[in-house]
């Protein structure tokens, strides 16, 4: 009997062994796919700050030249009274 009792308990160790690594393969492959999926929305996440930098950039050059037109060359934007509509036909 003590040769079946320890040909049990090594099949009962390999059994658990084999659950263990069906385990850990199913949670590689779902820690796995998270990944992915963080990876993803990083890359969107670096494509949208890249698309808002561009987006700044434009802003500041605007109100760059905005600024210049004020200051150094005293310009300003028309009051109502001032502007005046001209036809096409004109």
């Amino acid at each position: 009997m003590g040769n079946k009792g320890l040909l049990v308990g090594l099949w009962l160790l390999v059994m658990v062994s084999a659950l263990g690594v069906v385990h850990t393969t199913q949670e590689s492959r779902a820690l796995t796919a998270r990944l992915e999926q963080a990876q993803r929305h990083r890359d969107e996440l670096r494509y949208e700050q890249e698309r808002l930098l561009l987006e700044r950039g434009a802003w500041s050059a605007y109100s760059r030249i905005e600024q210049v037109a004020k200051d150094k060359l005293d310009m300003r934007a028309p009051k109502p009274a001032e502007r005046v509509l001209v036809s096409p036909e004109h």
